[in-house]
């Protein structure tokens, strides 16, 4: 039985199908996602979604669908699906949609009258390809299959309006055609694994709408250009196999490496197994040499700060060590580059924020956590020694180390932590001064590293000793909990979750019952089935509803909403307070999860989650940091069972 699957009911029931997406991308950036029911909600959706650095450093959608049409006796059934103006839907091709399962590859099972015709798609692991499988099940008469190609050829941030520009011409490849419709872009090419004959025809279908966006606030309202159609015939029993593509492909090898593709996947049959393709599909390889993590999909690119906290997870968790030294190989010269000239990396996003090496030395310890002192000092014993000198030696420009050890960083004026959202360029959670994770992270780095290189340096004892004092004088108030942050008089008495990192980081100034008591405050105040909440209830300025214009969404980004990555730091805190007693705890909060995989994009985890009931799925479909988190709770959980 598939773990992801859904019948009829579900399928036929647009209110439920159409708020599930699906997500397939490819080592290169490369990416195909829609709805279950194939019908794009999303400027981001589509078949075919891949990077064209000849024209800027965004992605591009080239075939936004592809229609297929049933032929028998003359009569037409259409599988398509498009949502236009009024709430219509046409041409309503779900209704004949039997069960949606999504094991090994995403497969559709549809009936039409005597016809019983499935759909599978696999997206290419290193090409920019899509490929789509049709078997027609069963047939009692004559068959023919007629496929429409909803073309693009845009930027996933704008939209397609009816234009006279578009090249109409096309080109006859073996098994199929060759297009572009703009200068600059690459050809299309749509190829079958048999002889197909292609009708041109050029239409312009206009008005196609996009709910997700009409949500947000953006412009909504797209015209799609289709060239024509193709027609096969097709018997009972029968595979047949597309393919588009930035490359020409040979169409007799099309069933083989479609079937290689297929093997090389791990089968979703467990949240487990979901968590790990997902992280998979974050790998980046823009060039062979090297290795980046994307933040998330399907907007997201490189950031700093979530390559490191996402990197073990996404790597060790599934055991995967070979990954991660690829991916801080590629990290460790950008970051050198930066620390001893200043140089932002073209690839690696926002280098310049002033935890990012504090979150770099985190990951280096949960590698020595899993292979091992000697190997992890071998291979990053000096480059953390780097990145301590840079900060001890006052050179970061938005942190400095004072005579109390602990770091004070300028975030007033501009977002240098996670809680990153801006209006009008200014931070809407200005955080300055002594801020509680930059803190709770360079105690820890300074301590690992005492334990990784064996060595007492001198300044960096002293650094221990006096934050072990003034961590706690600056951070823990009257209520048994953690300030934000500290800036001279200007403390900030919110309740927030970035306390908890002084609770689940390896090496905390905090005594056990401090600990307990920021654990039972997080638990009372911020912890959701879906992850912490970015704000209490109780504070000034609970926005708990990430919707809305992107104004609206800007104020609440960090005002309320639930992050789960954050559950993953809380739940690794809660087992260094509670031990083995804390592990049917943090099972039980993972079933909440596990349920996500159903959910939002199928097999993974979004971006953030309302901050109250029913807390539904916001932002990116599918986010690194989340999935990353909750693979390093369920590695968590094995060890502390084993033990």
């Amino acid at each position: 039985m598939s773990y992801l699957k859904f019948d009829k009911t579900i399928m036929i029931n647009l209110e439920e199908s159409l708020t599930r997406e699906v997500l397939r991308t490819n080592r290169i950036g490369a990416y195909h996602c829609t709805t279950v029911v194939d019908c794009n909600t999303r400027k981001y959706h589509g078949l075919l979604v891949m990077p064209v650095p000849e024209i800027d450093d965004d992605n591009h959608v080239l075939l936004s669908s592809f229609d297929e049409t049933v032929i028998q006796h003359g009569a037409e059934f259409n599988l398509g699906l498009h949502k236009y103006e009024g709430n219509n839907f046409s041409p309503k091709g779900h209704k004949y949609i039997r069960e949606y399962s999504s094991v090994t590859v995403p497969r559709t099972l549809y009936r039409i009258g005597g016809v019983i015709f499935s759909k599978e798609k696999v997206f290419s692991a290193f090409e920019n390809r899509i490929m789509i499988k049709y078997t027609l099940e069963d047939a009692h008469s004559v068959t023919t299959l007629r496929f429409r190609p909803f073309l693009a050829f845009r930027n996933v941030n704008q939209l397609t309006q009816q234009n006279g520009n578009v090249n109409q011409s096309y080109t006859e490849v073996p098994n199929g055609i060759k297009t572009c419709m703009y200068a600059g872009y690459p050809e299309l090419y749509m190829q079958f694994n048999k002889k197909v004959k292609f009708v041109y025809e050029p239409y312009w279908y206009n008005g196609i709408e996009y709910p997700k966006e009409q949500e947000r606030g953006y412009p909504y309202k797209e015209d799609l250009y289709v060239p024509g159609y193709f027609e096969i015939p097709i018997k009972k029993g029968e595979s047949i196999i597309f393919s588009a593509g930035d490359t020409q492909v040979t169409t007799n090898r099309l069933k083989k490496i479609y079937e290689d593709e297929v093997s090389a996947r791990t089968p979703r049959t467990s949240f487990f197994n979901c968590l790990k393709n997902s992280a998979q599909q974050f790998y980046f390889r823009p060039k062979d040499e090297d290795a980046y993590l994307l933040a998330g999909y399907p907007w997201f690119k490189v950031r700093a700060r979530d390559l490191f906290i996402s990197t073990p997870g996404a790597t060790l968790s599934i055991d995967d060590p070979v990954r991660f030294e690829k991916i801080l190989h590629t990290a460790m010269s950008a970051i050198r580059n930066f620390l001893n000239e200043g140089k932002p990396d073209p690839v690696i996003h926002e280098l310049d924020q002033p935890d990012v090496p504090l979150w770099a030395i985190w990951a280096i310890q949960q590698y020595a956590q899993r292979e091992g002192l000697e190997k992890a000092k071998a291979l990053y014993a000096d480059f953390i020694g780097e990145i301590l000198e840079y900060i001890t030696a006052q050179k970061h420009p938005d942190m400095k180390v004072m005579e109390n050890g602990l770091l004070y960083a300028e975030g007033k004026d501009k977002a240098i932590t996670w809680m990153n959202s801006t209006i009008n360029g200014k931070p809407v959670v200005p955080r300055s001064g002594y801020i509680v994770e930059f803190n709770a992270l360079w105690y820890n780095a300074l301590c690992f590293y005492k334990e990784l290189s064996g060595e007492t340096v001198d300044k960096y004892e002293k650094l221990i000793q006096a934050m072990d004092v003034s961590f706690q004088d600056t951070f823990v108030n009257g209520y048994n909990y953690l300030f934000d942050s500290v800036s001279g008089a200007a403390v900030d008495w919110s309740v927030r979750p970035n306390m908890v990192f002084a609770v689940s980081l390896p090496y905390s100034p905090l005594t056990r019952i401090q600990k307990r008591a920021v654990i039972d405050i997080v638990t009372k105040e911020l912890l959701t089935p879906k992850g912490l909440r970015s704000l209490s209830p109780k504070s000034e300025g609970y926005k708990p509803y990430c919707t809305g214009p992107q104004y609206e969404r800007d104020l609440a980004y960090h005002q309320g909403t639930a992050w789960p990555w954050l559950l993953g730091a809380y739940l690794e805190g809660y087992l260094r307070v509670f031990g083995k007693s804390g592990i049917s705890f943090a099972e039980r909060m993972l079933i909440s999860m596990e349920e996500e995989m159903s959910q939002h994009c199928i097999g993974t985890i979004p971006e953030l989650y309302d901050g109250n009931p029913p807390f539904v799925g916001r932002g990116a479909i599918s986010f690194a940091m989340n999935v990353s988190a909750i693979l390093r709770v369920v590695d968590l959980l094995k060890k502390y069972n084993a033990d």
